[in-house]
């Protein structure tokens, strides 16, 4: 029987200003992997704390506090 995951992971690359969702994935390997396949490309190099992983479970609201506009 094929167990359900109740989560996502996502890997982000942040740098200053700059937020680059690299992926979404299945499980807690499979964003370092891509880490791992990324951090030697072009600017990636530079950075390589720039990585962020954020893991979510699904099928919860995660931001419930509203907002408010400037």
């Amino acid at each position: 029987m094929h167990s359900l995951n109740t989560k996502a992971h996502l890997l982000w690359f942040v740098q200053q200003d700059d937020e680059l969702l690299i992926g979404v994935y299945e499980t807690d390997d499979d964003p370092k992997n891509a880490i791992v396949r990324l951090k030697s490309k072009p600017d990636f190099i530079d950075f390589p704390q720039g990585f962020e992983i954020h893991s979510y479970e699904l099928g919860k609201d995660h931001w419930t506090e509203g907002f408010i506009r400037d």
